[in-house]
């Protein structure tokens, strides 16, 4: 593996991007704020999940086909984008209990739903084959596809430390709107908006 003081380095990067709020924050915050804390934690861990397939795509060498191809890099962010403003209306328009057995579907859909989005974001591909390979060390006893793959990984898990935290804020506010049925449905609209809004931030977005 690499010196310590650049694994010290990447450490701190990786906390400075992980904690620097994001569409990842957004995303678990208003699947948490529409659908409850437990929803939030399964969206959380589908995010978590989905973003092994950048991790081990980075790892590969696979990412670099969305800079050699960019009218495939711009049809999966366009599919992204179009399912987060999907996912946003649904959020917005549809009326959903958030106790028992539907709370639980809940939990479900928004974990299926999260690995979908975070498979489908080109951005984290790019993300990870930009940031990965300025902490790899060619004279390492690890070749260089398992320094990107434990490097990724370590990464992979400290986004999903700060997701962790949004989802607990976020639940906090949850569990004071449900006592207020009428607070507790603007909350399905602010989070319906939340998606919609990162669904055009990425359909507009460049490179």
């Amino acid at each position: 593996m690499p010196p310590a003081e650049v694994l010290l380095a990447f450490l701190a990067a990786a906390a400075i991007y992980a904690y620097v709020p994001g569409p990842a924050m957004l995303y678990a915050s208003a699947q948490t704020l529409a659908r409850g804390r437990r929803a939030g934690l399964m969206a959380a861990l589908g995010i978590h999940l989905g973003g092994y397939a950048h991790v081990i795509a980075a790892s590969l060498g696979l990412s670099v086909l969305f800079e050699a191809v960019p009218p495939l890099y711009l049809a999966v962010k366009l599919a992204g984008a179009a399912y987060l403003v999907w996912l946003g209306l649904r959020m917005m328009f549809q009326r959903e209990a958030v106790s028992g057995a539907v709370q639980e579907a809940s939990g479900r859909r928004a974990f299926l739903q999260s690995v979908t989005v975070e498979v489908l974001n080109p951005k984290t591909a790019i993300f990870f084959l930009a940031f990965l390979p300025q902490f790899t060390d060619a004279a390492a006893a690890f070749p260089l596809w398992l320094q990107l793959l434990l490097l990724g990984t370590a990464v992979n898990l400290m986004f999903t430390s700060a997701d962790l935290v949004c989802v607990g804020l976020a639940g906090a506010i949850t569990r004071r709107l449900s006592r207020a049925g009428r607070l507790r449905a603007w909350a399905g609209r602010i989070g319906g908006t939340l998606l919609i809004g990162l669904g055009a931030r990425l359909a507009l977005q460049r490179g």
